[in-house]
């Protein structure tokens, strides 16, 4: 009949030359996945900046469209209207405060939304 080793005394010798060759192991899966992770992230991130400055950039053509509309027809509606209250000796500075007054009514209006929609 062989010797009959007991079950903690494998585990006593095993050990040792597990945790040499596990430790390793486990440390290069570990820091594996979070570099993996890190770059996800990262991807992430980088494809939301992305998809920001399109939005922005749609935004600007949208609002530059828009003025150049509003621009015609402020023009078009300009030769039609009668001039009122005019006077000859006040007339560019009424002319210039009118102009000042229709710029600023066309003026885009931009929302910022940085920082909205943060992903952690």
């Amino acid at each position: 009949m062989p010797p009959v080793v007991p079950p903690f005394l494998i585990g006593l010798v095993v050990a040792p030359l597990a945790k040499r060759l596990l430790k390793p192991l486990l440390r290069g899966v570990v820091k594996t996945s979070v570099g993996l992770a890190m770059e996800v992230k990262k991807a992430a991130h980088e494809a939301g900046e992305n998809i920001h400055d399109l939005a922005a950039e749609v935004a600007a053509e949208v609002v530059a469209a828009q003025i150049i509309a509003g621009d015609v027809v402020a023009r078009s509606s300009d030769d039609r209207r009668p001039t009122e209250n005019a006077t000859p000796s006040g007339g560019k500075d009424e002319a210039a405060d009118r102009a000042a007054a229709e710029a600023e009514a066309r003026a885009p209006k931009i929302r910022t939304t940085a920082g909205v929609g943060k992903a952690h």
